[in-house]
């Protein structure tokens, strides 16, 4: 109630002082003084303001209000310290609005050269819990991270001839320094159903570890190059390990009559391995660099056993492709090769590795040479293991 009353008041005091400005009596009072006309008529459009607003309670309280609403010549006049003491409230107010605005403006922070969403840092301070520094600085913090396959170690000491002599060789010393590698191609069924050519996959498994992959093939090459050219098409094949982190590739050039595939390690030609036309057998030359270090001889015809000899006809490996089954051999191109590079270490001749038939070599492999050898059984599959028919229709292709 004495709120009540405490405002009313101030109502009456607002409009004995609305009747004295109308009259010029408040204006001559204070013209003299040092408050200017401009901050008179700010006080004096405030007053205006609650003299207007204050109509509502006139009608609402009736008889109450004119109680304390006398006439305006027994008003006392208000004095010039309330002028100015609300002028200087209006200032206060004003400059409050504009400290907000800039600290607004200050928290987002936006640069002549750079907006709000180019800056992580302005955004941390304006959204603030919703983004942290990781978020917003490290897009690939929470993409999921490619499972790392452990590699089976070597089954043949890495001493002698498999001592790797370069870094080149360090490289794929994981996958090659091992006595037999068994490599199987994928299912292609665009291929078998449709005719469609796709690119060639292989998976490596080292017998003496059969549970586990050690390497993969992925062919790379134009989707028309492999619908025109067929089995003479271009590619390159990637050899991985089983976490797919390239070793070394296999570069294959389009042909017309020999083939040709080279081995590079890190972009360097490290050898190569070059068909010779024969009506019927199928001969390869390996080289490593300039120098021829095997031959391949193969009578052909249903002889599906590849032996890599020396100039002086020892035995230095062996590239056989086995038969997988009639279903695999007639509907499918998913051959299997088995490369047997020599002896495994006696440790290891245990379980399924001691069912495995080793190979007798008058000295082992180098790791380079090891790799040319995995780029002719890559070869070996498109000149005469691969189907060159379409529309799923098969039936066997029969070169020179």
């Amino acid at each position: 109630m004495k709120k009540l009353e405490s405002f009313l008041g101030d109502v009456a005091k607002a409009r004995s002082f609305h009747g004295q400005a109308q009259r010029g009596v408040v204006v001559a009072g204070v013209s003299n003084g040092d408050l200017g006309v401009g901050k008179l008529s700010v006080g004096i459009r405030n007053l205006q303001k609650r003299v207007e607003g204050s109509s509502s309670y006139e009608g609402k309280y009736g008889s109450f209000y004119r109680r304390y609403s006398s006439s305006s010549e027994n008003d006392p006049t208000i004095s010039r310290d309330f002028l100015v003491q609300l002028w200087v409230d209006d200032r206060k107010k004003r400059k409050l609005k504009q400290k907000r605005k800039q600290i607004r403006a200050n928290s987002v922070n936006v640069n002549d050269d750079e907006t709000v969403f180019d800056n992580p840092a302005s955004l941390q301070q304006v959204f603030g819990k919703f983004f942290s520094k990781a978020f917003v600085t490290d897009e690939k913090a929470n993409e999921p991270e490619k499972p790392i396959v452990k590699q089976p170690p070597p089954s043949q000491r890495m001493a002698g001839p498999l001592k790797p002599a370069t870094s080149l060789e360090a490289q794929v010393a994981p996958l090659l320094a091992r006595s037999t590698l068994l490599i199987t191609r994928d299912i292609e069924w665009a291929n078998l159903m449709l005719g469609f050519e796709q690119e060639n996959r292989y998976g490596i498994v080292d017998v003496s570890y059969p549970g586990t992959p050690v390497g993969l093939i992925r062919e790379q090459s134009n989707m028309i190059a492999r619908q025109l050219l067929r089995t003479r098409r271009p590619f390159v094949a990637h050899i991985t390990d089983a976490s797919g982190n390239e070793l070394f590739r296999v570069r294959r050039p389009f042909w017309w009559i020999n083939s040709s595939i080279y081995a590079e390690i890190n972009g360097k030609e490290v050898g190569v391995v070059h068909r010779r036309w024969h009506l019927w057998r199928r001969i390869y030359d390996l080289y490593l660099g300039n120098e021829q270090f095997a031959v391949v001889e193969n009578p052909g015809f249903w002889n599906w056993t590849f032996t890599l000899k020396d100039v002086n006809g020892d035995v230095l490996a062996q590239i056989d492709r086995d038969w997988r089954g009639f279903g695999f051999e007639i509907l499918t191109d998913a051959g299997q090769y088995v490369i047997r590079f020599g002896t495994s270490d006696i440790v290891l001749k245990s379980g399924p590795a001691s069912l495995v038939e080793e190979l007798e070599v008058v000295r082992p492999l180098t790791l380079s040479e090891r790799a040319v050898a995995v780029a002719l059984a890559v070869s070996l599959d498109n000149d005469y293991f691969s189907r060159h028919g379409g529309w799923g229709l098969p039936f066997i292709g029969i070169d020179e």
